[in-house]
């Protein structure tokens, strides 16, 4: 009587690490992080024109000067691009997800930034329906105002691809955007150029972002 060996059934604890290791693999080859800090980056910085082509109006005029500025072209600009913004990013992820044989996941990020335009819009007709915003409306505007926003989709990106850098970055842009940086610069260059300092800052910061993924992608 002869007995044969019988291969011993898979180990479980390997079949979860291979599991584990392809599962990590699909998601690194859905990451396509540098391309919305590319597109969002281009659109911050076509902001700085835009305002200078489109002077703010003011109105609620009080005794001492002071008024309240409303920039309706750089605002429709905003909601423009932004809107189109997402609909660019969701194609190029799409694209590249197909090309690879994947799926892509980028539907709850670009959902969440269109949300979040939405919001913006809908603040700022309000706050423009009410006359002299309250201090909390105040709050509320600048969360909302739309490089803020950017700021926070980016965050709902970070979590989808579960990227610590990204998370780091998006916090680090969040911090420039609501605590601006101001040296002087454009001092004396007018209303019309007052805010190309700060989206420059915003625009290369996304633009240097895109870079560094981009490079650690190729490599």
């Amino acid at each position: 009587m002869t007995t044969d060996a019988v291969p011993a059934g898979p180990d479980p604890r390997r079949l979860l690490d291979d599991a584990r290791a392809l599962a990590r693999r699909v998601r690194l080859a859905q990451r396509v992080t540098w391309l919305p800090l590319l597109v969002l980056g281009l659109v911050t910085l076509g902001a700085i024109p835009v305002y200078r082509l489109f002077p703010p109006i003011l109105s609620d005029c009080a005794a001492d000067g002071t008024c309240t500025v409303f920039y309706r072209g750089a605002q429709i600009y905003w909601w423009t691009a932004l809107l189109l913004g997402y609909l660019v990013i969701a194609a190029g992820y799409l694209r590249v997800a197909r090309s690879r044989g994947l799926g892509a996941r980028v539907l709850p990020y670009v959902l969440t930034g269109i949300a979040l335009v939405l919001l913006s819009a809908a603040a700022t007709v309000l706050a423009l329906g009410l006359g002299e915003p309250s201090a909390a409306l105040h709050v509320v505007l600048r969360l909302l105002d739309p490089p803020t926003v950017i700021g926070l989709a980016l965050l709902a990106l970070a979590w989808l691809e579960r990227r610590a850098t990204l998370l780091v970055f998006a916090l680090g842009y969040l911090a420039v955007v609501l605590t601006p940086i101001n040296l002087g610069w454009g001092a004396g260059w007018g209303d019309e150029w007052g805010m190309a300092p700060q989206l420059a800052i915003n625009g290369g910061l996304l633009l240097l972002g895109s870079g560094f993924f981009a490079l650690r992608r190729f490599r």
